[in-house]
């Protein structure tokens, strides 16, 4: 019997998202908190038969597994983490299929947090209903953040749309603190002298940098993946953002400077697959247009490490690169006593 090594997601974008997170389950949740798991199981078994409705993070699932195909490589893993016991779960291995979502991984714990299991699973971003396992993931290190109910069917635009906020999000959360605790005028003084040092990472700091590595890897052809920056932040607090971007060595596409305005009248136009904000007050408005994400930072947090970021590289098959050398080699000389060819002529090519 040969040896199978375990495999290996360096290479890979590793995404974990809740059953409740994937798939709209509010009703079934509400029913299991009523009547209880045997309840419950028979509820499940009567529509076994009949998949759940896309949740929120389902058009951001979807998309992002759909670009092992548009790159030719796997470069995004999907796990789906369940508190649902297997056989509670099998409607949703089923409901996946049902969508044509390649979901490899899945963990049923019957009733156990699965927070404890994110970083056996190598994951970089995990998105739940549930902050507890949202807590546990971020003080791992791991992006994380809690969904908003899905208000809906959400129009999402081409390509893959990332929204983000900056402050607490993207970056680290001790400038907003500044504006909360001194004011205004004490935040953008503060910017300014601080124009040119660069803000520490935020807990989507890594993140922003493993999206960009992917986003080189999308031919020009096809929709690429786009970042968007979405801050309430205003001149001459810009310039801070900027600086630290550019030695992060990360490029966004997008840049929307609000200045305090709301910012879901924006996020409404942008149709992005997914929008993270610390505040309730600008992600609870943005989740009735678009599928958003609370991202529960907490001051003091320590800045996860921008050098630990995965950096998706494309591969390039053995067998492909043996081809190639093959190719360009000089060509063989004929064999001295070649009984297969008239002398003085060459095999046949």
């Amino acid at each position: 019997m040969g040896i199978t090594m375990p495999a290996d997601l360096s290479n890979t974008l590793s995404i974990a998202v809740s059953a409740r997170a994937l798939f709209d389950l509010e009703e079934d949740h509400t029913y299991f908190q009523a009547n209880g798991v045997e309840a419950y199981r028979e509820y499940q078994k009567e529509r076994f038969d009949n998949p759940p409705t896309p949740g929120t993070a389902f058009p951001l699932v979807k998309a992002l597994l759909g670009l092992n195909a548009t790159i030719g490589q796997e470069v995004v893993t999907v796990t789906l983490m369940s508190r649902n016991s297997p056989d509670l779960g099998h409607r949703l291995t089923r409901a996946a299929a049902h969508y044509g979502l390649d979901i490899k991984r899945w963990a049923f714990t019957s009733g156990e947090p699965v927070g404890k299991y994110l970083q056996a699973f190598q994951v970089d971003m995990f998105l739940s209903r549930e902050i507890e396992p949202v807590e546990q993931a971020l003080e791992a290190g791991i992006a994380a953040g809690v969904v908003y109910p899905a208000a809906g069917v959400y129009e999402v635009g081409d390509g893959i749309t990332f929204a983000f906020d900056g402050d607490a999000v993207l970056f680290d959360g001790e400038s907003e603190q500044i504006y909360k605790d001194r004011g205004i005028e004490a935040f953008l003084e503060h910017e300014k002298r601080n124009a040119r040092t660069p803000m520490k990472a935020g807990p989507f700091g890594r993140m922003l940098k493993t999206l960009s590595s992917l986003q080189a890897l999308i031919p020009p052809k096809n929709p690429p993946i786009k970042i968007a920056l979405v801050t309430a932040r205003n001149a001459p607090a810009h310039e801070r953002v900027l600086h630290t971007l550019d030695i992060w060595g990360v490029r966004v596409d997008q840049m929307f400077m609000l200045g305090g305005l709301a910012k879901h009248p924006f996020l409404t136009i942008l149709k992005p697959h997914i929008f993270f904000d610390d505040q309730d007050v600008h992600a609870a408005p943005a989740a009735e247009h678009v599928p958003s994400v609370r991202v529960p930072y907490r001051v003091g947090a320590t800045a996860p490490d921008l050098s630990a970021a995965k950096v998706i590289s494309a591969v390039i098959q053995t067998a492909t690169t043996s081809l190639v050398v093959t190719a360009n080699a000089p060509p063989a000389e004929a064999p001295a006593n070649n009984l297969s060819a008239p002398q003085g002529t060459a095999p046949a090519a």
